[in-house]
């Protein structure tokens, strides 16, 4: 009798052990949200001018998250947002230079208009962006 006891306690133990998890997910609900990358904004990338030196680029977007040591024209700035609950985001900007000054930009902010940004982002396709040159408005 007492063996069986001792046997149904440590049975009834285990699977609650193995449950446990399920427990926890359901009493503690709050994740943190996480960030990763480089964010870059629609200001920032509408302050950028064909014909930026990389120094005046670092200074707008920040170092770049990515830098090619076989592909030194190339800078790439990842952002990726995980909130608590739900889906995570992505943001991928590559910058692209020639003799050292900013030529184009691709990826999915797009570059002066806010709502051409948003749709961008919606449909997660790659955007060439036109940079305007250094004395434009």
């Amino acid at each position: 009798m007492r063996l069986s006891l001792i046997t149904a306690l440590a049975a009834a133990g285990l699977l609650a052990g193995c449950s446990f998890g399920t427990i926890t997910d359901r009493l503690n609900p709050y994740r943190i949200d996480v960030r990763q990358g480089n964010y870059v904004d629609q200001e920032m990338v509408a302050q950028l001018k064909r014909g930026m030196s990389r120094d005046q680029v670092r200074f707008l977007l920040g170092s770049p998250l990515i830098a090619d040591a076989f592909r030194t024209d190339r800078w790439d700035y990842v952002y990726r947002f995980k909130p608590g609950q739900g889906e995570a985001q992505q943001r991928v900007i590559s910058v692209f230079f020639v003799a050292d000054k900013l030529d184009r930009l691709e990826g999915d902010v797009a570059g002066g208009d806010a709502a051409a940004a948003l749709d961008a982002q919606q449909s997660n396709r790659v955007r060439v962006i036109e940079v305007p040159p250094a004395g434009a408005n």
